[in-house]
């Protein structure tokens, strides 16, 4: 069974959303902030961290980009879960795999929770890397010209 990571500082939706999570067959655990997220990961490993976006004491952007810092927790697949526009979110932090708006739909939660904890992150090129690459690619590339 994967174990799924749930940051959400709204008890009732955190516990709603670990019973659906259970009856599909995960293990969950949860943290009511970002902070406490950090220090959940000192223990097993989260197939997939599903964040709220607003709470107090570290929000979910802050939460993600602490992640992404990290090298033993950069791989980990990070959904946001939220009512906030995801324009909002992706200022903050825009290095996730997955959002869904509050309210959500279980049906569409469920396959981004399983597709993640199933295959990870998808491998994301950095625009400095496809800058490198594209210059690599085009140097020595002489231009007919328009005589």
């Amino acid at each position: 069974m994967q174990l799924i990571l749930i940051v959400e500082d709204e008890y009732g939706a955190a516990e709603v959303l670990q019973l659906i999570l259970e009856a599909h067959g995960y293990r969950v655990t949860s943290a009511s902030n970002g902070r406490d997220a950090l220090q959940t990961l000192s223990g097993e490993r989260p197939a997939v961290i599903v964040s709220d976006f607003m709470m107090p004491h570290m929000n979910g952007g802050e939460l993600g980009t602490a992640l992404r810092q990290n090298s033993n927790w950069a791989d980990i697949p990070f959904v946001f879960m939220s009512g906030t526009n995801e324009e909002v979110v992706q200022k903050s932090f825009g290095d996730y795999d997955g959002f869904v708006a509050k309210p959500y739909d279980v049906e569409a939660l469920l396959s981004i929770i399983g597709e993640l904890a199933s295959s990870g992150r998808r491998q994301r090129v950095r625009s400095r890397e496809v800058d490198d690459s594209m210059r690599q690619l085009l140097k020595g590339i002489e231009l007919p010209s328009n005589d």
